[in-house]
């Protein structure tokens, strides 16, 4: 899963993001709003942690432009405003939840692990499954459940494939997998979509899995099963 984390403050957004990492989440980070507002209507993030008060554009603008572009992820504002008024004005806007300033990291990861529907503080869904193919999210472990035959995942294939079985038999871009595996601010060379597919497909035939990862001519792949 990816996070945006937009806070101008770059100690604090670097704590948080630092943080997130260890719970085995991928995060990018933005310290203005304009450069945030790009970010967020992506549609790349999972969560969106929001400061207010930030350079350029404030946050309760980027959260409307969230809204008002239909973007699904969870929202949760980080400010050092705390009056009522502040916090209903968010939440009339779409808040998913409020962390008022100054805060403790351990509550506003567990306000991120509720939003991301995580069973328990800091602790990964156990199994993703698609068709006869299970994932098992802690050891990166694929597995047939035909043939009972498994393999380990690498980093890299292990996010492209949670990220083709979370959007089952959806076509996917190019861009949109380069910007939710890699980062919307990483450097990429061209080939390496292809390549890092071609291991996958290979690891998914040697398991004996049905499932097969397909070229869609001009609009991108899809997961099929």
């Amino acid at each position: 899963m990816r996070i945006l984390v937009i806070e101008d403050e770059e100690a604090i957004a670097d704590a948080i993001a630092t943080k997130l990492r260890t719970l085995k989440y991928e995060v990018d980070t933005s310290f203005d709003g304009e450069d945030g507002l790009y970010k967020a209507t992506s549609n790349i993030y999972d969560l969106i942690i929001l400061d207010i008060m930030l350079p350029k554009m404030n946050g309760l603008e980027i959260l409307k432009e969230i809204k008002e572009s239909n973007i699904n992820a969870k929202v949760i504002i980080l400010t050092a405003k705390s009056q009522l008024d502040d916090k209903l004005k968010c939440f009339d806007t779409g808040a998913d939840d409020y962390v008022t300033k100054p805060f403790h990291i351990e509550e506003l990861m567990a306000r991120v692990n509720v939003q991301l529907k995580r069973n328990g503080f800091g602790k990964v869904k156990d199994v993703l499954e698609y068709s006869d193919l299970s994932l098992n999210m802690r050891t990166s472990t694929l597995t047939c459940k035909l043939t009972n035959e498994s393999i380990n995942i690498p980093y890299r294939e292990f996010l492209l494939l949670e990220y083709f079985m979370n959007n089952k038999e959806q076509i996917i871009s190019k861009e949109q997998i380069y910007d939710k595996v890699w980062g919307i601010d990483a450097d990429y060379e061209s080939n390496n979509l292809e390549a890092y597919l071609s291991f996958l497909r290979k690891k998914i035939k040697i398991i004996g899995s049905k499932v097969s990862i397909k070229a869609v001519r001009n609009l991108g792949y899809k997961i099929e099963g």
